[in-house]
């Protein structure tokens, strides 16, 4: 595949929507170069939501030893097996994204998964360095979240892996949703010797 060519998937979660981020998140990632070639607004369904978060049990049981733990050092009882605490994260993130509207993009250019994760900076907005969007733009922390039983509110979602990301994309958008198109720009990111330039 061409390497210019490497798509990620980008959803502006429903705190980012009513927050009225949508513009400012696109435009950072205009900015970098990347080209938008699939974008909609829409009420996610629990259903493709359901898919979209598919975590086997090893994950279910990691995240919540670590969603106990920090309930017994908040002093909340820890009254259920561990591995539906990290169910219930999966439940709270499919019952917060279907809550409202939802943005849901596709961004193509070399590196594209990379670039959109350092942009989009780390899942936990408390750890997110300045300059990122969740570093920027909120407060949460998984503590916070996890005293409340809620999803953490850290405005988008963005693919971890290439692999990843076509799984994801193949879930939001169907092939005719994603235009194949050319954009000047890309001739000075990606031209080779910068021969067209000049007339």
């Amino acid at each position: 595949m061409n390497a210019t060519k490497e798509q990620t998937l980008v959803i502006v979660k429903p705190d980012g929507v009513q927050r009225s981020l949508i513009g400012e998140i696109v435009k950072r990632f205009e900015r970098t170069g990347l080209k938008l070639v699939a974008l909609k607004m829409f009420v996610a369904d629990e259903d493709r939501l359901w898919k979209h978060y598919s975590k086997d049990d090893a994950w279910c049981l990691a995240k919540g030893e670590k969603t106990a733990q920090n309930r017994s050092a908040a002093g909340l009882s820890v009254d259920k097996p561990v591995i539906e605490y990290g169910k219930d994260i999966i439940r709270a993130v499919v019952k917060f994204m279907s809550c409202g509207p939802v943005v849901a993009m596709v961004w193509q250019g070399n590196q594209a998964v990379s670039i959109v994760k350092k942009i989009v900076g780390d899942t936990q907005p408390l750890t997110s360095d300045v300059g990122t969007i969740r570093g920027d733009f909120t407060v949460d922390s998984y503590e916070l979240s996890n005293v409340n039983e809620r999803a953490v509110r850290n405005l988008v979602h963005c693919s971890d892996q290439p692999a990843e990301a076509e799984r994801e994309i193949g879930i939001w958008f169907s092939d005719n949703e994603i235009l194949n198109y050319r954009q000047i720009q890309e001739e000075i990111l990606y031209d080779v010797n910068l021969d067209k330039i000049m007339e």
